[in-house]
């Protein structure tokens, strides 16, 4: 049975009360992003999440569900964050099928198994495992909208517990620091 507590906050397991004491993020965010899992507690919190963070949010709890939900909404729809093992229809599988008629849709797949994150390098798309912090979660899928390669990096780069601010500041930084060219003595 998945664990019902992946989201986190410091002090104990958040109730849908809990989630509301999340600070609003600055400016307001108006990104559609549709969140499939089978699971209903899961599902129901990780909405409670995402619109708390000023999100519009669609929900579906299977592949099936998260199909019709796309093609009744005439909104573009800029991320799909779909649970990874789902009966019928895998994450990465709705993400292949919607990609098609939303090509400009980005895609982020969460997991509590291990080798969620495996499957997901296959395809190139952020990865969040679970359990997560409810911050983690609205500063990865922020990431993830403002990134503009619509493949998108998956796997460690996106990682739940290894991609933080700091360290995306550091990547950054080192990616900007130019050795200066090293002269040569002459003899």
């Amino acid at each position: 049975m998945e664990d019902l507590s992946p989201y986190r906050t410091e002090a104990a397991n958040p109730t849908l009360e809990s989630v509301h004491t999340m600070p609003s993020p600055p400016e307001p965010a108006f990104e559609t992003i549709l969140v499939v899992d089978d699971n209903e507690s899961v599902l129901r919190v990780v909405v409670a999440i995402l619109e708390r963070a000023n999100f519009l949010v669609l929900s579906a709890d299977s592949g099936q569900a998260a199909i019709k939900v796309a093609a009744r909404t005439h909104q573009p729809i800029q991320l799909l964050l779909s649970d990874v093992d789902m009966p019928d229809m895998s994450g990465p599988d709705l993400g292949e099928i919607l990609k098609v008629v939303r090509p400009e849709m980005h895609v982020m797949l969460m997991s509590g198994q291990h080798e969620g994150s495996l499957l997901v390098l296959n395809y190139g798309w952020a990865f969040i495992r679970k359990p997560f912090l409810p911050v983690k979660l609205v500063e990865m899928v922020t990431d993830v909208l403002h990134s503009t390669d619509r493949s998108q990096l998956g796997g460690e780069e996106f990682g739940s517990r290894k991609d933080t601010s700091s360290n995306r500041r550091q990547r950054r930084k080192g990616a900007s620091i130019k050795q200066a060219p090293t002269r040569r003595r002459a003899a």
